[in-house]
């Protein structure tokens, strides 16, 4: 159960989605204290919402500083996995998304462990460009809690083409973020835990806690390569990891008027 309290800050944050405002997060810190509470918010804010209708939503994402945690979850709106960059954008990240190739419950999570997947456990991998927003007129300046209360910050994201999975030497990966008419920023490694992979059974042990299966073909994305980019909602943005492919703004922003990812 939620407090009286959270239970507003999950109304507020929802119709914030809805109606394309913000609010002050100075008026809304006292609701949540801990990373429990910031989660119960979130949950009841997917509720609101209605992604939480047929069972776990099918798109996330996951993060955290450093392999020894902590990490946090959030699920991604079922029209947030889009083909168009949302209409308020604070930013950029450069993500790598995964694919469950089998149904996974409780028993099954619990048996995970980081490093030592299951070869049959995730069947593809592709490109991904978080799309960065905040329903906190603070933005990412808002405090920690409240901006995992509101989905980690996340206003979409662009998903490339799928490939076949497979184990790479993630920490010399090399990767190109190419924003507006700039010069490309080009990387390698930066993933905080190497692994794209390695969070999978924090993430999958969370999401079954209570019994709940997540079903084959949900994705993931686990944490940025670089940080989050700055970026103006006139600018296109185009990232290229090396030997996964390419994904960009710039084709959904010269076909019309992009609308607001929930």
């Amino acid at each position: 159960m939620i407090s009286a309290r959270q239970e507003a800050l999950a109304v507020a944050l929802a119709q914030a989605r809805v109606g394309g405002h913000t609010l002050e997060a100075g008026y809304w810190a006292d609701a949540v204290t801990s990373p429990a509470d910031a989660d119960a918010v979130q949950q009841r804010v997917s509720e609101l919402l209605g992604w939480r209708s047929q069972g776990l939503p099918l798109a996330w994402k996951s993060g955290g500083p450093a392999r020894h945690g902590p990490f946090s979850h959030a699920p991604i709106a079922p029209d947030g996995v889009q083909q168009r960059p949302p209409s308020v954008l604070l930013g950029v990240e450069a993500e790598v998304a995964l694919r469950l190739a089998r149904d996974v419950d409780a028993s099954l999570a619990a048996t995970l462990r980081p490093g030592e997947l299951p070869a049959d456990l995730i069947d593809a991998m592709a490109p991904a460009l978080e799309l960065v927003g905040s329903r906190w007129r603070e933005g990412l300046a808002a405090p920690e809690l409240l901006r995992r209360a509101d989905h980690q910050s996340n206003a979409g994201l662009l998903i490339g083409p799928w490939l076949p999975f497979e184990n790479r030497d993630w920490a010399r990966q090399a990767f190109t973020l190419q924003l507006g008419q700039a010069q490309p920023l080009h990387y390698r490694g930066g993933h905080a835990l190497n692994d794209p992979a390695w969070l999978l059974p924090a993430w999958l042990q969370q999401l079954s806690r209570e019994g709940q299966m997540v079903p084959a073909g949900t994705m993931v994305t686990t944490g940025a390569w670089c940080g989050c980019v700055p970026l103006r909602q006139d600018e296109s943005a185009s990232l290229h990891f090396e030997g996964l492919g390419r994904v960009s703004t710039e084709s959904f922003s010269r076909s019309g008027t992009a609308k607001q990812a929930l």
